[in-house]
């Protein structure tokens, strides 16, 4: 009995319900009712890897605009191959916007306009999104809108098994993306979209932040300044020669998708970055600080928990969700958080001792993996910050009956184009399909299924998590989301209002691979 429950722990520590299914032979249903907690297989890196808490902890810079003339911010960005130091002593070549990883940081204010000028001299062609904008279709990063690299031959330009999108809009070289910013202040991130090759671009380091602020925002007393830390939290591996190891069908990302078979259910590193850094620490003051955490990972999920080294858990008082400020604070002990999930979070260090660690760790992760970063408590200090019991009061207040219709959608695996995919609706994706229809403004009420780990994200719009496999939401489902976490074998209800733009979105799962491999559907606004 014991050897065989080492067995199944294995198994699922490799490959999720997918690595399950196929050891053992069980059928998908009763390999799912097992829970795996976690879904992909883990890479294994070539090169020594430095001790924890030793890398200080980088601060992505902000990037300053060419332009702030008639009432809009106008911004330029390169994406570029560098050669970039992540682990100590080692030279890791990237894709990178303006040669850092993260890219720069961009600051905004609510409802001021911004373009983003990208200039694409990667060998391949690309795509931006910006993640949680409402954004107008044109420059929301459509897979097929592509950005090439000059002498990119049209010929070549692969669409995803030989598809045509007579919609996509391509560009050579340079490309602006205007985003309005009519939307509440928080955490956004953009990163790459390109069509079957998104998984692969973002692990390359094609991510970064935006940040939106308003006045209202600035007048609660939150720590700010310096205690307001923006945390990308990614994982990756590497090779023996110092680069980012993957396990892609055709490294040149030119013109095959796809990871080779153990990475089907996603890929995982066993080194956890931070702002691009392994395992860092940070020197704080004994005060309240602002974490605005972002998991730019793939497909690793993680359950973070601060802890002092005397064993005490410190409490993470999650203020915002992807969509902004909540209406009240909610407290965690733990925080899940799924890829592409973001949590806006103060922690309170003036009860810790000075010169003492406090270590964020992932519940979910084991052996090297178990470990986030540290903050080390440098110092005492006066703390002026605050955290208000009223957050915000503009929280949309959608109800069950406001919705015109009720649709399902199930995330399933399933088969594609003659080899292993993942669904929506028993569908790959296809450019030329059109999935979901919804009008203008009308409110509806959307029922998730998924057979494994599923982080579900829709572009243009914020939603609420009405409930979970019939129960109520979950702690960490407060306020205004744009990317869900569905578990295995678990259904999610949301209700969301499509309102700001007419045009053509995408709403997919966040596991990068699964999106690549077909986890993506269109949906239309009219």
């Amino acid at each position: 009995m014991r050897e065989r429950d080492m067995t199944r722990r294995q198994v699922l520590g490799i490959g999720g319900a997918l690595g399950l299914m196929t050891a053992t032979g069980l059928s998908a249903s009763a390999a799912l009712a097992r829970r795996p907690s976690i879904t992909g297989a883990e890479l294994r890196s070539a090169v020594p890897l430095p001790p924890p808490f030793q890398v200080p902890l980088p601060i992505p810079s902000v990037l300053a605009p060419v332009s702030t003339s008639g009432g809009a911010d106008r911004y330029a960005m390169t994406q570029r191959e560098a050669s970039v130091e992540i682990l100590p002593g080692v030279r890791t070549p990237l894709w990178t916007y303006d040669g850092t990883f993260p890219g720069p940081t961009i600051e905004s204010r609510r409802g001021r306009p911004v373009t983003v000028t990208h200039r694409n001299e990667l060998p391949v062609p690309t795509v931006v999104h910006l993640h949680g904008g409402r954004t107008p279709a044109a420059s929301d990063g459509y897979p097929t809108d592509l950005l090439l690299p000059e002498g990119w031959q049209e010929a070549a330009m692969h669409m995803g098994h030989g598809m045509h999108d007579p919609r996509a809009v391509v560009t050579r070289l340079t490309r602006d993306y205007t985003f309005p910013l009519d939307q509440r202040p928080t955490l956004l991130w953009y990163h790459d979209h390109r069509m079957d090759f998104t998984a692969p671009a973002i692990w390359r380091g094609l991510a970064g932040l935006h940040i939106v602020r308003d006045d209202a925002e600035d007048a609660l007393g939150l720590p700010a300044g310096r205690r307001e830390l923006p945390l990308m939290i990614a994982d990756r591996a590497f090779a023996a020669d110092g680069g980012l190891a993957y396990p892609a069908l055709d490294p040149t990302l030119r013109e095959r998708p796809g990871v080779t078979d153990p990475y089907l259910a996603g890929v995982l590193g066993d080194v956890i970055l931070v702002n691009g850094a392994p395992w860092p620490v940070y020197e704080a003051d004994a005060a309240r600080y602002r974490l605005r955490i972002l998991n730019a990972s793939n497909a690793r999920h993680y359950e973070l928990e601060a802890v002092t080294d005397d064993g005490h858990r410190l409490d993470l008082v999650q203020i915002g969700a992807d969509q902004g400020l909540l209406a009240a604070p909610v407290t965690h002990r733990v925080l899940p958080i799924a890829p592409a999930e973001r949590y806006d979070v103060i922690i309170d260090f003036s009860g810790v001792a000075i010169g003492s660690r406090v270590r964020v760790v992932n519940r979910l992760g084991s052996g090297r993996t178990r470990d986030v970063m540290a903050f080390r408590i440098a110092r005492d200090a006066t703390d002026g910050s605050r955290i208000p019991r009223t957050l915000s009061d503009d929280l949309p207040d959608w109800r069950r009956s406001d919705a015109v219709k009720v649709r399902e959608f199930s995330f399933r695996t399933g088969r594609m184009h003659g080899g292993h995919g993942w669904l929506i609706g028993g569908l790959p994706f296809d450019p030329g399909r059109s999935d979901v229809t919804v009008g203008l403004g009308n409110v509806e009420v959307w029922r998730l299924v998924a057979d494994v780990h599923h982080p579900v994200h829709l572009h243009l719009v914020g939603f609420r998590v009405l409930s979970r496999s019939g129960r109520p939401p979950l702690p960490h489902d407060a306020g205004l989301k744009d990317t869900v976490s569905l578990r295995p074998g678990e259904s999610v209800e949301i209700i969301t209002r499509f309102d700001g733009y007419r045009g053509r979105y995408l709403f997919h799962c966040h596991n990068a691979e699964h999106e690549d491999m077909g986890m993506m559907a269109n949906l239309e606004i009219i």
